[in-house]
C-alpha cells in the first residue's frame, strides 16, 4: 500500500493488523490505533511534540528500576490507575472499595507473626492496627492473606532509602481462624510521589503538586474471594481532596486515634503518646478459589 496520507494512514494499520488470531489483542490494538490517530488529528500534532513525546517516554523507561516503577506513576498521576481499578473492581455494596496499587509494592516482603512490630526500626510514633476480614454476611474469613506495605513519618518507603539493607514498614501476614489480624508499626505521614524524574517533570509543567495523603498500603486474598488492593486514609489529613493519584475514598477514611501515655494494646507501659487504627476488611466473593 502506497501513497497514505492524513486520511488513509489509519485504515492502512488496521488492515495491516487485521490477520492478528488473538482476537482480544486484535480488539485493544484497533482502538489503540484508532484513538491516538484521532488524538493526533484533534491536536494537530507536530514533528517537534510528537519526538518530545517520545523523549518523555524514554526517559520514563529509563527511571524504572527494581524499586521504581514510572510507568505506573504516570498511569497514577494520569488517572489511568484509578479508571481501570473503577472499570475492573466492581462489587455490591458493602465491600471494601479498591484503590490504586502504588509504585512501591515489592515482592519478597517479610512475614511477620500476628501482633508483630512490622516497622523493623522505622522511625516514628508508634502505631498499633488491628480489624477483622469479613464476607458480605458479616461472617469471619479465616487465615486470610494480608501483605502491608507504608511509608515512615518522613514520606519515604524503605526502597526510596539509599543505604536500603533490608525491608521495612512492609510485611506479609496471615490473620486467624477468627479473621482477626493486628500488627505493630509507625505512623506513615503524607508524602510527595517521587518527582525527580519525567514524572515530576510533566507534573511541574501542568502546575500540579505532587502530594499524596497519608495512608497505610493493603493488599488482602483469600480463597474464593476477590483479591483486595487498598488503602487506608488517615481522616482529616492533608491532600485528601487533591491526592496527586487520585486514589482517595470516603469509605477508606479512618480515624488514626492518639492516645497519651499508658497501656498499649499489646499490654505494655509506654511512656510516649502511640496511635491506634481498628479498621475492617469486608471481601467480594467470586465463588472460585484463587
Amino acid at each position: 500500500m502506497r501513497n497514505l496520507d492524513e486520511q488513509t494512514i489509519t485504515q492502512a494499520v488496521l488492515a495491516r493488523n487485521a490477520s492478528t488470531e488473538d482476537h482480544r489483542l486484535h480488539q485493544v490494538m484497533t482502538s489503540l490505533v484508532q484513538h491516538m490517530h484521532s488524538f493526533a488529528r484533534e491536536v494537530n500534532l507536530t514533528e517537534g511534540e510528537w519526538l518530545k513525546g517520545i523523549e518523555f517516554l524514554t526517559a520514563i523507561g529509563k527511571t524504572c528500576s527494581p524499586t521504581r516503577q514510572e510507568f505506573i506513576l504516570l498511569s497514577d498521576t494520569l488517572g489511568l490507575s484509578t479508571l481501570v481499578v473503577a472499570q475492573n473492581h466492581k462489587k455490591p455494596e458493602g465491600c471494601t472499595e479498591a484503590t490504586v496499587f502504588g509504585p512501591f509494592h515489592v515482592t519478597g516482603a517479610p512475614r511477620y507473626e500476628l501482633g508483630a512490630d512490622i516497622s523493623n526500626g522505622m522511625p516514628g510514633t508508634s502505631w498499633w492496627v488491628s480489624g477483622v476480614i469479613r464476607n458480605l454476611d458479616n461472617e469471619p474469613i479465616p487465615y486470610a492473606e494480608l501483605e502491608v506495605w507504608q511509608a515512615d513519618d518522613l514520606g519515604f518507603y524503605d526502597v526510596q532509602n539509599v543505604e536500603f539493607t533490608e525491608y521495612q514498614g512492609r510485611a506479609v501476614l496471615r490473620a486467624d481462624a477468627q479473621g482477626a489480624y493486628r500488627f505493630r508499626t509507625i505512623v506513615p505521614n503524607a508524602y510527595p510521589i517521587p518527582h525527580d524524574g519525567p514524572v515530576g517533570v510533566m507534573l511541574k509543567a501542568l502546575n500540579r503538586h505532587p502530594w499524596r495523603p497519608a495512608h497505610l498500603h493493603f493488599m488482602i486474598s483469600a480463597k474464593g474471594y476477590e483479591r483486595l488492593v487498598t488503602h487506608v486514609f488517615r481522616e482529616s489529613g492533608k491532600y485528601l481532596d487533591s491526592d496527586a493519584v487520585f486514589g482517595v475514598r470516603s469509605s477508606l477514611i479512618a480515624e488514626w486515634q492518639y492516645h497519651g501515655t499508658g497501656v498499649t494494646p499489646d499490654g505494655r507501659n509506654s511512656d510516649t503518646p502511640y496511635y491506634t487504627l481498628e479498621f475492617d476488611f469486608v471481601l467480594n466473593a467470586t465463588g472460585l478459589e484463587q
